[in-house]
């Protein structure tokens, strides 16, 4: 989640998403008719999850207004890295730690933007992106700041309805 913070609103849109899809999770993980119906394990307590993850999401909505484009307030490694380590305990409390590697797909692929670029050029000399993380790339391709975190925040709507989607296809 830290390679993530690095233009306005980027890094707290994902999160947001990615809570609001673990607040589904911890919910029906912790309720036993859904969790039958589903067929994934119900774990006792895991709906109080639920609770901590929606408080992650109203907690980020609120620093979303100061963090906007152009941000008054920024988040730094002080809010990014417990923002990922609640993310990742709640995937791992609720059992669906595999699903946070779809939910956090936007993490996921800046984290990869990097360590192919870093492999690239320490192997061939080349780089394949124009600056990594890969949102730096699109802003050197000639996008605007806005325009690439909204991309990136539709990239992982999509991605958390597809995560979400999974539940019963299991």
């Amino acid at each position: 989640m830290n390679l993530t913070d690095g233009l306005d609103g980027l890094a707290i849109g994902p999160v947001m998403i990615a809570a609001l899809a673990y607040t589904v999770v911890a919910y029906v993980t912790g309720h036993r008719l859904m969790s039958e119906y589903l067929l994934i394990p119900h774990i006792d307590g895991a709906g109080e999850l639920a609770v901590f993850t929606a408080a992650i999401l109203g907690s980020s909505l609120g620093f979303l207004w100061f963090n906007t484009y152009p941000a008054s307030v920024f988040m730094g490694d002080v809010g990014s890295l417990p923002l990922g380590a609640a993310l990742g305990t709640v995937a791992v409390i609720s059992k669906h730690e595999l699903l946070l590697l779809m939910v956090g797909g936007v993490f996921v692929i800046e984290a990869v933007s990097v360590i192919f670029q870093v492999a690239s050029f320490k192997s061939r000399g080349k780089r394949i992106f124009l600056m990594a993380p890969i949102h730096h790339h699109f802003e050197m391709k000639g996008w605007e700041e806005p325009k690439v975190v909204v991309r990136l925040w539709i990239i992982a709507i999509l991605l958390a309805l597809l995560s979400l989607s999974t539940l019963k296809l299991r």
